[in-house]
This record gives C-alpha cells, structure tokens and sequence, in this order.
C-alpha cells in the first residue's frame, strides 16, 4: 500500500495533524475510512474545496476507503471558520438544491465500484433532523467545555470583533458529532479539512476520545495563496466554480493557463496526480523556457480534463487556437464560443450596420476609431480570423457566427468580440 503521507508531505499541502506518527502506524496496519465534509453555501464547490477534495482522492487511491459528506444540516446552521461577520441564513429549500447539486460534484472524483476502497458519500442531515433540542444538549452538549469552545480560533477570533451567535457558536458541536456517527457508523478514523478547520475538526477528535474510548485522527490541507498577492481561487469576476454553468470550462483552462511561474509548480503538486518525476520536468521547463509556459499547459489541460471531461478540454482547447487565428471559428459550437468571448473586451449592440472600425473601437480592443483605421491600414485588423483592408467595411449578417457573435482581432495576440442581442 502507497505511503499516502509521504506523498502529501512531498506535495506541501499538510498543515497539521493531531499525531503524525500514530497516523502513519494506522495507515501502514490497513485501509483505513476518512471522510471529509462539504458545506452547501453556494452552488457549486469551487478551487479551494478542490484542494480538501483531492487529498480525498489521493487516500482512495492509496488504498483507503472514503466518506464525502455533503453538510445539509450543517449547511444550515452556518460555519464561522475564516468569517468576520455572521453568515446569512439560506431557506431549507435553497440548502437542498445545492446539497444535491454538491453531491453530484463530489461523486465525481471518487471511485463507488465495489470493493474495499469504495466510496460513501452521506448527508448529516440523516442523523441530525431527527435529534431533538434535549438530546443533543444531554447526549453531545455536555462533553464541550464552554472554555474549550472560546479559546477555538474561529470563536475567539469573532468574539474579539463583531461576535457571533449561538448559533454559529454551536457549529463545532454539530461537525464533532458527524465525525462521532461516521466513526460509530463506518469505523471512520480520519477527517480532513481546510487549515481553517482544525479548531471543528480536533472538536470530534476530543469528542470521540471522551464518547467512545477511541484514539482517531485529524489532516488539514495548507491555505493555497498566490504569489503576486491575489486571493486563491479568484478572478475578476469572483470565485472559480466547478460548476460549468458558473465558471465556464473555457474560463477554467483560462485561469489555470494564466498562473504565475512562480506559482505553477505548487499548484500542480497541489490539484494533480503527475509523478514526482513528471512535475521535476515541467518545474525545469519553467526554469529554462518560461515563453513556453509548458507548466501553466500540463497544468490547464489536467485540471480542465479531472473537472469537465476531456470532451469538453478539446472544445476549449480549439476555441483557444481558433480566437488566435489558429483554428476555424465556424466549427465551434454556440455554448463554447460565447463562454470564449465572455473573457475577452466584447462589445453588445442592438443591431449590425456599424463600420468595423467602430466596431473595434466599442468593443475596446482601440481606444479610438482613428486607432481602429489605423490598425486597418497597418494591416492588423481582423473580422472572424480574416484581414479587414477597408476602413469603410460594415459587418454583414452573413458574419455572423451562430446569428450572434463577430470575432475581432487587433494583431496577433489581442482578441475581443461583438454580441448582437
């Protein structure tokens, strides 16, 4: 059986753990069962889940059977971990979309064939709706210290500025029973998390200990943070997602394209499953021909495939090429193309019937329209991938792609878009 540690530790992304030597003893006496939790708080997962997700993943693979929980009942409640003001309560209804809606993604990566290593993926709404007020005051409740409970970095670190409610400070008694049910359901032994965990998560390591007798174990995953000072997981627009309907697969290869050199090799240890020896050569290659960007395309191409399918990374890849003149824009499909164009300066009108170079100069790839005759006249304006040589043109409907879109182009490298709507 791998040495599933050895692998993390060489990937960078253990923060803490409760007793790294007992763990390892665990782990190489046979498969044990970890689980990791998922709060519904949006509708989709997005990059920084993808981390705790992988690490999951990695436990599967090394031989270890795996829980995803799925929080429809914490997911109610509202973790404070990493929050500075209260989190708004969402509607039962809206939790159970988007429980359902994460259950999906989180099936994704991990393996149900029977087996020794096959998959659970839980609610803990299935043990927690039917707990009444009185029983988990007298059953759970009474084996928190209040004091313990304070000096918690999530409810100290709130106390000391806007505070918190009961409710929000009740969280860690919640996330400690899961880790109870799963250990007393599925013999589970390990939780992981987010570094901003580890106060939740050593919550159910004291309550089993103190329940059951039992000695169990606790990993959290390293904050992933960039380079150049940007939030993770972040763009312009706000957080990558998982769900293509809110980062679109162009958008995602786009972002994992774009990353820093000095971030790219972290990132795949972190969200890959290359070999040591592999990510040596690629951290060469950004060394030694950084132009190349061969990292950020390693990068961009796995993680597009292990989230949206390798159907799906050839649609983005030959809208990729054909934006830059290297493909046909024609065979690009409506949903691809327009997701392509929603990355770069895009124009909206009404209507066709305006010259070209306005065109250009509204969609901001110019500053002006005396720019766009310029770029005309230089020979580096471009309409659907071919050379516009009259100032005077007027897009026709007949360009159209799909009836909708114009694709601009000023040189070889600076790419926009019109939109009739």
């Amino acid at each position: 059986m791998a040495d599933i540690l050895d692998e993390l530790e060489w990937r960078d992304v253990i923060a803490q753990t409760t007793d790294i030597d007992a763990l390892r003893k665990a782990l190489a006496d046979g498969p044990i069962t970890v689980y990791a939790g998922f709060d519904p708080t949006a509708p989709s997962l997005h990059v920084g889940n993808l981390a705790t997700l992988l690490i999951l993943t990695r436990f599967q693979r090394a031989g270890h059977r795996p829980i995803g929980l799925v929080g429809g009942a914490t997911g109610l409640i509202g973790d404070p971990s990493g929050r500075s003001t209260e989190r708004a309560l969402n509607s039962s209804d809206i939790v159970a979309e988007w429980v359902a809606r994460i259950r999906v993604q989180v099936e994704k990566f991990l393996s149900f064939e029977e087996g020794p290593t096959a998959a659970t993926l839980v609610s803990n709404l299935d043990w927690t709706a039917n707990l009444s007020a009185i029983d988990f005051l007298r059953d759970v409740g009474k084996h928190f210290p209040v004091n313990r409970m304070l000096a918690r970095e999530s409810v100290s670190a709130r106390l000391a500025g806007e505070g918190l409610s009961y409710t929000e400070f009740s969280y860690q008694i919640l996330q400690a029973n899961d880790y109870l049910e799963l250990h007393r359901r599925h013999g589970c032994t390990l939780q992981l998390g987010g570094s901003d965990q580890w106060g939740n998560i050593t919550a159910g390591v004291d309550l089993i200990r103190r329940v059951e007798g039992a000695h169990v174990h606790a990993l959290t995953g390293k904050l992933i943070t960039k380079a150049d000072g940007t939030k993770f997981g972040k763009t312009a627009g706000g957080a990558v997602w998982l769900d293509p309907a809110l980062t679109s697969p162009y958008a995602f290869y786009q972002y994992w394209l774009n990353a820093d050199d000095r971030d790219v090799v972290r990132f795949l240890k972190v969200f890959t499953f290359r070999t040591r020896e592999e990510i040596d050569e690629l951290e060469k290659a950004v060394a030694e021909r950084p132009a190349a960007r061969e990292a950020q395309r390693a990068l961009a191409e796995d993680l597009t495939t292990l989230v949206h399918g390798s159907d799906e990374l050839a649609r983005v890849i030959a809208a990729s090429r054909a934006l830059f003149g290297q493909g046909s824009l024609a065979e690009l499909d409506a949903r691809t193309l327009e997701s392509a164009l929603a990355e770069v300066p895009k124009a909206v009108v009404p209507a066709l019937g305006a010259p070209y170079v306005e065109l250009l100069a509204q969609s901001g790839l110019v500053e002006s329209k005396s720019a766009a005759r310029r770029a005309v006249k230089e020979g580096g304006a471009y309409l659907n991938n071919t050379k516009i040589t009259d100032e005077e043109y007027v897009p026709s409907t007949d360009d159209l792609l799909h009836g909708r879109f114009l694709v601009l182009r000023r040189g070889k490298k600076t790419v926009g878009g019109v939109e009739v709507a």
